[in-house]
């Protein structure tokens, strides 16, 4: 079963009350939430009325919060090879 990634990229301030409507049909509140959906026709047809705000893919299964959160999550640049206390206790015993 595949699923629709829908993103919502731009803000619907402003916009008309039926895009508003579908912004919060879809659970889209704020600027780059993303939700999932099944492939069907319905939601297909709420996606076209709201095209130019939303960034859409078509995805094998959806994400939990937890793993959208850790794939935004930048690589930190280095790597705990040891920590400190380990390293001293080390040499030590020595």
């Amino acid at each position: 079963m595949s699923y629709f990634r829908i993103t919502l990229m731009r803000s619907g301030i402003g916009m008309p009350l039926k895009v508003q409507g579908v912004l919060k049909a879809l659970g889209l509140r704020k600027r780059m939430t993303t939700v999932y959906y099944p492939v069907t026709p319905d939601v297909a047809g709420q996606i076209m009325r709201i095209k130019e705000l939303v960034d859409v893919k078509e995805v094998d299964r959806p994400l939990t919060k937890q793993q959208i959160r850790s794939s935004r999550r930048p690589d930190p640049g280095y790597y705990i090879e040891r920590r400190g206390a380990e390293a001293l206790n080390k040499y030590e015993d020595v």
